[in-house]
C-alpha cells in the first residue's frame, strides 16, 4: 500500500507540474491566459503516466543521458498517440491537432513536442525526480498516508463527475453522425459551452476540439440541438 501511495504521489505530483508548464507554454503562445486539463483538478495525468513510466523503465540507462533522451521522447510520443487515438474513439472527438506542424503522424503526434518531451524527461530524471523523491522521505509516513489518500480521493471522485459528463456528451454526439463540418463543431461547441462549468473549461482547454461525425443536413441538427438543450443543462 505504501508502495502504491508512493508512486500515486509522484503521479499527482508530475501531472500537476505537466498542467502547469502547459499553461505557461499556451499562454504565451496564445498571447493570454489558456487553461489546461481534461480533468477539473489542475492536473494533466498523460505527464503523471509518462513520468512514472520513464523513471521506471529508463533508470538503468541513468548513465547514458543520449538514450535516455531518445527513449523518453519515444515513450511520451506512443502515449499521446494512444491517448488521443482512445479519447477520440471514447468520446467521439479530437482534442488535439497537429497537422499545422511539419513532421507530424496523422496530427496526433509531432517531432517539435518529442524533442520537447526528450528535453523535459532529462530535467525529470536527474534533477526533478531526485529532488522530489527526497522531500517525500522527509516525510513522516502518517503524513504522508494522510495526504497521498485525500489527494487519490479527490482524483477518483473528480474522474468520476469530468467522465459522468463527458459520456454525457458522447451520447449527445454521437446521434449527429456522419459528416463533420466545422459549423456543425462550433454549433455543438456553443451548446456544450452553456452546459456547465466543468464543460466550459475542457472547451478551454483544448480550443481545437473537434466533434466527429454529423449529418449533412443542416437544418435537421440545427433543430435536434436546440431540443437537447435542455436536457444538457
Amino acid at each position: 500500500m505504501i508502495i502504491f501511495l508512493n508512486y500515486f504521489l509522484l503521479f499527482i505530483i508530475y501531472s500537476f507540474l505537466g498542467w502547469f508548464i502547459e499553461i505557461i507554454v499556451c499562454s504565451i503562445s496564445e498571447k493570454h491566459f489558456t487553461p489546461r486539463g481534461f480533468l477539473i483538478g489542475p492536473y494533466c495525468p498523460i505527464y503523471g503516466f509518462a513520468s512514472i513510466i520513464m523513471i521506471t523503465l529508463l533508470n538503468k540507462y541513468f548513465n547514458d543521458p543520449l538514450i535516455v533522451f531518445i527513449l523518453s521522447a519515444i515513450i511520451a510520443s506512443v502515449l499521446e498517440y494512444f491517448t488521443s487515438y482512445i479519447m477520440e474513439k471514447i468520446f467521439n472527438a479530437r482534442w488535439w491537432d497537429y497537422s499545422d506542424r511539419k513532421l507530424n503522424i496523422n496530427g496526433r503526434i509531432c517531432l517539435e513536442n518529442s524533442v520537447l518531451f526528450g528535453m523535459l524527461a532529462l530535467i525529470l530524471i536527474y534533477i526533478v525526480n531526485p529532488f522530489i523523491i527526497q522531500v517525500i522521505d522527509t516525510i513522516p509516513k502518517l503524513y504522508f498516508i494522510f495526504i497521498s489518500s485525500v489527494l487519490l480521493t479527490i482524483f477518483i471522485i473528480d474522474n468520476i463527475v469530468t467522465f459522468n459528463i463527458m459520456f454525457k456528451i458522447r451520447t449527445f454526439t454521437k446521434a449527429l453522425k456522419k459528416d463533420y463540418t466545422e459549423e456543425m463543431t462550433k454549433k455543438v461547441k456553443k451548446v456544450l459551452s452553456e452546459h456547465s462549468f466543468i464543460t466550459r473549461n475542457i472547451l478551454k482547454s483544448f480550443p481545437k476540439l473537434e466533434i466527429k461525425g454529423f449529418e449533412s443536413k443542416k437544418e435537421k441538427i440545427f433543430n435536434f440541438i436546440n431540443s437537447k438543450k435542455s436536457s444538457l443543462k
